[in-house]
């Protein structure tokens, strides 16, 4: 009886384990995965000649945004179902340009980046 019990003990241990190493393996799997497809959208995105300066939101599912195409400024309306010309705009009268040797994609700070100005704030931990 008491052997039977320590089996079972043993058995539930190591399906316990088991079901944590396949976790973490479809845990890694999605992360490479997310990795690829960012990689992925960023690289189609670069070096292209449309270029998203600034984005509004002034509703749910409606952005006024500040676009680049080409040499030219434009402000546009982006709805649900339709973009609307605003009007052009010079260089002079945006207040911030993103600068000429950064890529068309805005850089983000990473996971680590942003954890480690979190773990500045805190010292004792």
């Amino acid at each position: 009886m008491i052997l039977l019990e320590i089996s079972s003990g043993w058995e539930s241990f190591f399906q316990l384990i088991g079901v944590l190493l396949i976790f973490l393996f479809v845990l890694a799997i999605t992360y490479f995965t997310t990795k690829w497809i960012a990689g992925y959208q960023k690289g189609a995105m670069c070096n292209k000649n449309i270029n998203v300066i600034e984005t509004f939101r002034v509703n749910n599912n409606k952005f006024i945004q500040i676009i680049q195409i080409g040499e030219k400024y434009l402000a546009i309306s982006v709805c649900k179902d339709t973009i609307n010309v605003l009007t052009e705009l010079t260089k002079e009268q945006l207040t911030w340009l993103p600068p000429e040797d950064e890529k068309a994609v805005a850089k983000t700070p990473n996971f680590q980046e942003i954890f480690e100005k979190l773990k500045g704030k805190f010292p004792g931990k």
